[in-house]
């Protein structure tokens, strides 16, 4: 009987860890995106910018 609870709670436990996992991944990629294309729009506008 206890061994199949925690067996639930670990298969649970795994399954909410590879969903953080992805859900990390998906928002570093896309803030990499972000911040390559702001990046080079910078780049692409540096005559503009007096200091």
């Amino acid at each position: 009987m206890d061994g199949e609870k925690v067996y639930k709670v670990m298969r649970s436990t795994g399954a909410l860890n590879i969903a953080a996992g992805v859900i990390s991944i998906v928002v570093g990629v896309s803030l990499g995106i972000l911040m390559i294309v702001g990046g080079a729009r910078l780049l692409a506008h540096k005559s503009k910018i007096m200091f």
